[in-house]
């Protein structure tokens, strides 16, 4: 038997390498759920960064774990219109938001500039900031208008203003 692996290794083997990959599927479906309230989440979709569906859904939300290129956490769960969003943004393209979306990130996140949308780290003028659990609303720009700008006025502000990716910030809980 020396040097000859039994077929019952092999099976054992095959089970192993094949659940380390449903492993890290679930890490991954644990983090995006995270983002939100286990009501929403349960009927809720994930999906990560390639798109690649880990959990089909059924209620419009889609969540996402976090981006891999952070150290932290900051998971997602986006409605339809946010998903639209989502898109414009990631590809650079324009887009006039018509409706109202929310997207919920409850476990916080790693940090973004307040200003500018395609920001990679704080400098001395992107506003960096890096907040608590929150929710996140678009809306058509005319609804947005009578919001602040600054995220240490207390209450809702919006980022990115001016831009076609500007959304309301509803912090819901501490900045840590």
């Amino acid at each position: 038997m020396k040097g000859k692996v039994g077929p019952g290794l092999v099976a054992l083997l095959a089970c192993l390498a094949g659940s380390g990959v449903a492993l890290a599927d679930q890490a991954m479906i644990d983090d995006a759920l995270a983002a939100a309230s286990p009501v929403l989440t349960e009927g809720a979709s994930v999906v990560d960064w390639e798109g690649n569906v880990l959990k089909e859904g059924s209620n419009g939300f889609t969540c996402m774990p976090t981006p891999p290129s952070l150290a932290g956490t900051a998971p997602m769960c986006l409605d339809e219109a946010w998903m639209h969003w989502a898109k414009a943004w990631q590809s650079k393209e324009p887009i006039t938001v018509e409706s109202l979306g929310i997207a919920y990130m409850l476990a916080g996140d790693e940090g973004a500039s307040n200003v500018d949308p395609y920001a990679e780290g704080p400098t001395e003028d992107n506003e960096w900031i890096k907040e608590g659990p929150h929710l996140m609303i678009i809306a058509p720009a005319a609804l947005l208008e009578g919001y602040p700008t600054d995220p240490d006025n207390g209450g809702p502000y919006v980022m990115w203003k001016g831009t076609d990716y500007q959304h309301l910030m509803v912090p819901v809980g501490a900045r840590d």
